[in-house]
């Protein structure tokens, strides 16, 4: 099983009043990972909006261990959990890279649809993206 990582530095910005990451970072970050996760199928996002494929996201899920700080060093590992014909699981886990403490884990599950955002079996469609996808699971 493939798992990527994407290195990410805490920018000030990106903290609240309290001196900790905003949540809502998290999701951004895990875009980032998935983002990074297709381009080590050898395929980019891009690349498959091309070929007339969306994953849009439709749920969303996101359990804060330790909250990071301004300058903390993360790693966002991410991973396909699920992949069907018709859908796609990722998994995440943010470590602090200083100490390698799991920081943050979620998951995000994306359908595969068309542009008319019409749900598409990509297996059947567009086997050969399915199959590099798919290479990345297994």
């Amino acid at each position: 099983m493939y798992i990527s990582e994407t290195k990410i530095v805490v920018r000030y910005a990106e903290t609240d009043q309290m001196g900790i990451v905003h949540h809502s970072n998290y999701l951004i970050w895990f875009e980032a990972g998935r983002t990074d996760f297709i381009k080590g199928s050898k395929m980019s996002y891009s690349e498959m909006e091309e070929e007339g494929i969306l994953i849009p996201l439709a749920e969303s899920s996101c359990k804060y261990i330790i909250g990071a700080k301004y300058e903390d060093e993360l790693i966002i590992k991410t991973w396909v959990k699920e992949l069907t014909p018709i859908k796609v699981e990722f998994n995440y886990s943010v470590i602090r890279e200083k100490d390698q403490k799991e920081i943050a884990k979620g998951s995000t599950l994306h359908v595969f649809v068309s542009k008319s955002f019409k749900i598409i079996n990509i297996k059947k469609n567009h086997p050969k993206i399915f199959e590099k996808l798919q290479s990345l699971h297994t």
